[in-house]
């Protein structure tokens, strides 16, 4: 079955997450993907608990990959990796701005074997500035872009979003401009450099926070687990744990005062506007609790959402990994590992009615498949044996 970006070809150069990430979802929709690690393997997979041998940070964004090892800083290894840059048509990496031009394999460079190459730079920073050339991680990109001083609570400090934010968002714009530089080159028949960074992709998510700066000048300040323009929007306390309620127009507010036993609340002036919700919203959200705390969360999700109340629980992972709309979303697969053994990934967020994401590869140990693709390159047995004797490989 041919997939949406079947005979596409991407040759990774990247590790950790923003840069695998990225070419993980190019191959989900059925692009080749070669990633070309160094002989020591991915810093990734070094990292986070094991499923087998495997790390599992190691695993979980390089499915759909065939992989091989070269030590780039070998003459005879730059050479291989010009040779599968000359059918290629996308390469992704994410070395430090400088380090691809000092191992001479940098756009203008690999542009003059393959003027149809979609190249992408991932960092931290962006390739030029005054940070351009700093280590860059998702934590400190979360705090530069201005996301840790609008999440959490104020008495607790800035906080980070539990997750590697920075990096997903990154892959994804990342991912985002490289199909749009494949449609391009279909008019064009040139290929192009792109660049993207954590810092960039987590600014371009700021959103109604940045629009309420623009518009007034105010800094904004953490809202805890409310929301800054619309009310009752947050988190509230049940009988049993906690839910969200999210009211996002006059007529949810209306069916929730109704189902919460408070109708009168409707009729009071205070109250009347989204923005006097606002302002009173911790007020609001004393009366709600008093009334939430008679049924559980369950109960009460049942009742408001049946109701036409957006509102739903706030699972664990165990609990999303078990829950009925996430499994039939096929958000939960297992796959065969390379050396045996199932294990469990995330599913497809995005469903193709035609040509749908599917595991074609599951994700290779370090140097998988070096003699294969070498052998694809015309590379004899003795050939690549000396180069694996030599450290190229």
């Amino acid at each position: 079955m041919r997939q949406a970006l079947s005979g596409i070809k991407v040759v990774d150069l990247t590790e950790a997450l923003a840069g695998p990430y990225c070419t993980m979802l190019l191959g989900d929709m059925g692009a080749e993907v070669i990633k070309v690690e160094r002989l020591e393997g991915d810093m990734q997979r070094k990292t986070g608990a094991k499923i087998g041998d495997e790390s599992a940070y190691g695993l979980y964004p390089n499915r759909n990959k065939r992989g091989i090892t070269l030590n780039l800083k070998d003459e005879r290894a730059r050479n291989i990796l010009l040779q599968l840059v000359k059918d290629a048509d996308v390469v992704v990496e994410n070395f430090r701005p400088k380090v691809k031009f000092r191992l001479n394999i940098d756009y203008e460079t690999l542009r003059e074997i393959n003027p149809r190459l979609v190249y992408c730079s991932i960092s931290g920073f962006g390739q030029t500035g005054p940070w351009a050339d700093r280590p860059g991680f998702d934590q400190v990109a979360q705090g530069m872009s201005g996301l840790m001083s609008v999440t959490g609570f104020p008495a607790q400090g800035p906080t980070r979003v539990g997750v590697a934010i920075g990096d997903s968002v990154c892959a994804l714009f990342a991912a985002y401009g490289i199909l749009g530089a494949l449609m391009e080159r279909e008019r064009s028949g040139e290929g192009q450099w792109l660049h993207a960074s954590l810092l960039e992709g987590l600014v371009a998510l700021l959103g109604y926070q940045a629009a309420n700066y623009f518009a007034t000048g105010e800094v904004p300040a953490q809202a805890e687990n409310d929301h800054g323009a619309y009310a009752p929007y947050g988190t509230y306390k049940t009988k049993d744990g906690y839910m969200n309620i999210t009211v996002g127009t006059d007529r949810m507010w209306v069916i929730l005062c109704e189902k919460l036993g408070v109708p009168e609340l409707v009729n009071e002036p205070k109250f009347a506007t989204m923005l006097n919700r606002v302002n009173y919203r911790h007020e609001i959200r004393e009366i709600f609790e008093e009334r939430l705390a008679k049924k559980t969360t369950d109960e009460w999700v049942n009742i408001l959402a049946d109701a036409g109340v957006a509102c739903g629980p706030i699972y664990n992972l165990k609990q999303v990994f078990t829950s009925e709309q996430v499994l039939h979303q096929e958000m939960l697969l297992e796959v065969e590992q390379a050396r045996g053994g199932k294990m469990p990934m995330i599913g497809f967020p995005v469903k193709m009615s035609r040509t749908p994401c599917r595991v074609n590869i599951s994700p290779p140990y370090i140097g998988q498949h070096t003699d294969e693709v070498l052998r694809e390159l015309e590379y004899s047995r003795e050939e690549i044996k000396e180069l694996r004797q030599a450290g190229v490989i």
